[in-house]
């Protein structure tokens, strides 16, 4: 068999995850808090393939060798090692609603309880009031405070300071919880722009050294995702997906040559 089958094969399945992954970006351009993916290849180790236990070459009148005959080395390609969220600082951009929350500051997260009560941490402040007064996510995960408590108000006339305190009609409510990560790259992705950490939770970024951070109210995160690079990279991953693709063609029609026509002359 030839061995670019291999090589042209995890180039195809690599460019393809590259495509989802840029893709997804591009749908969550528009994502309050959302950090783009930035995707990593590396290419596999190169094995060396030798006839094993076999000194002759295999044809009529056998030759013997007085060693054992290399084959030489076979590439196999490369494959997406990992996937790492942008954690830059995202655009600030004026909503003018009271519940919208918008962080200024790197490795700082607002801290939510998802439907099992476990802290998850996110950077979308688009946040609002349900039902009971209790301040949410648009999925409906309850905000913590940093107790981590929920926080319940009776309207949306509240006010947010810089440092995240909540108050209501002249009346302390509470503290918006906000987690730092001293290494964001540590946190996983669970989808609807919530992380979570395996290990302890994350400190309070009131009392973590090096947290710097600023709470604006009635504004919003935008998304890391550059629309011009990611058309660019999508397209770059097409391309090299459809060379892969040519090159896996190619050895298709060598191997049915092979069988067909050199087997039939033999």
């Amino acid at each position: 068999m030839f061995k670019g089958f291999y090589t042209a094969a995890s180039g195809m399945i690599a460019q393809q995850r590259r495509t989802e992954i840029l893709t997804n970006n591009m749908s969550n351009v528009n994502t309050p808090g959302y950090k783009a993916d930035q995707t990593s290849m590396r290419a596999f180790p190169e094995m060396l393939l030798k006839r094993i236990d076999e000194t002759s070459i295999p044809v009529k009148n056998k030759f013997t060798l007085p060693f054992e005959p290399v084959v030489g080395t076979l590439n196999t390609g490369i494959y997406l090692q990992e996937a790492i969220p942008n954690f830059r600082q995202g655009d600030i951009r004026e909503t003018g609603l009271s519940t919208d929350l918008a962080l200024q500051g790197e490795s700082v997260f607002f801290t939510v309880q998802n439907t099992v009560n476990e802290t998850r941490y996110t950077r979308n402040g688009n946040f609002t009031l349900d039902p009971e007064g209790y301040l949410t996510t648009a999925s409906g995960l309850y905000v913590q405070d940093i107790e981590g408590e929920r926080i319940q108000l009776t309207t949306d006339q509240f006010k947010v300071d810089g440092e995240g305190r909540v108050t209501e009609n002249g009346a302390d409510i509470g503290q918006i919880g906000i987690a730092y990560a001293e290494d964001p790259n540590a946190l996983i992705k669970e989808g609807d722009g919530l992380y979570r950490i395996d290990g302890p939770a994350l400190p309070t970024a009131f009392d973590a050294e090096g947290a710097v951070f600023f709470v604006q109210q009635s504004f919003l995160e935008g998304s890391t995702t550059d629309t011009a690079r990611t058309m660019t990279d999508m397209l770059t991953a097409y391309r090299a997906f459809e060379a892969n693709q040519k090159v896996l063609m190619a050895y298709d029609r060598s191997m049915e040559k092979a069988a067909n026509e050199i087997g039939r002359v033999m």
